[in-house]
């Protein structure tokens, strides 16, 4: 079973690419981030026509997640997380397929930092942890997909000098994330490919693909039972190089 990862960067101005995608590689699941749409324009006819179900917890013109099943259609377990009622942004979306659960993960940026925005980032991975120890709980194979927007460690980024006042990169953002290592959850990717140097991001500016200046902030942790399976997990590199494409590339797992 296939579980991807792909922040689209607009589902509508990408739409020939995810479909593409989706009709190249056939992943099972497909977790969407910044689809960028409202749900009454979210193209499901499309999605359809290429054989997934989907379901979606959409934002008029940013942020907004997805959830793609390929013959079947996900059910719902949750949309957004608990833990602070004001907060109106569409992040977060949570499914079951096939005996998988998967959540579909919108982080905030966070930048500029310090300030505000920030600290809604901290805020906002303490109440993914609390989600994430809940999921635990039920002792349910988990798939915990998304742009994260954290480099874990040096090796996932291209330039630590370039990046070291990014939010991205900062110690607390970094603590965040290994506290939910910390918990048990397995990074696919980096458990895959241990001496870094996989990028799954690549910036418009500054020409960075043609410099494969990029880094890794899509990532998919895996709860125990998920991990036991895993056989592989790997990024779509070249997708990030087509015609109009996402400035993030896909990355999947697969478990046997």
């Amino acid at each position: 079973m296939r579980i991807a990862t792909f922040n689209i960067n607009g589902i509508k101005a990408r739409l020939p690419r995810l479909i593409e995608w989706l009709e190249e590689t056939q992943p099972d699941v497909a977790c969407l981030q910044e689809i960028k749409t409202s749900d009454e324009t979210f193209p499901e006819k499309d999605i359809a026509a290429a054989g997934y179900g989907a379901i979606w917890h959409g934002q008029k013109g940013f942020n907004g997640v997805a959830i793609l099943a390929r013959g079947q259609m996900p059910v719902e377990i949750a949309r957004g997380l608990e833990g602070e009622a004001e907060d109106e942004h569409s992040r977060y979306l949570e499914a079951d397929v096939d005996g998988i659960r998967v959540a579909s993960i919108y982080l905030p940026n966070g930048n500029p930092q310090p300030g505000p925005k920030f600290d809604y980032k901290l805020r906002w991975m303490h109440r993914l942890r609390l989600r994430a120890a809940q999921i635990w709980a039920e002792e349910v194979p988990a798939v915990l997909a998304g742009d994260y927007n954290v480099i874990p460690q040096d090796r996932d980024t291209f330039s630590v000098k370039a990046m070291e006042t990014d939010a991205l990169m900062q110690p607390e953002s970094r603590a965040a994330y290994r506290r939910l290592l910390g918990d048990g959850w397995t990074d696919a990717l980096a458990s895959r490919h241990p001496q870094g140097g996989v990028w799954t991001y690549w910036d418009y500016q500054a020409n960075s693909w043609p410099r494969d200046a990029g880094f890794r902030i899509d990532h998919l942790l895996l709860s125990p039972a998920a991990a036991d399976r895993l056989k592989d997990a790997q990024v779509d590199k070249d997708h990030r190089g087509r015609e109009k494409a996402s400035d993030h590339a896909p990355a999947w797992v697969e478990l046997g």
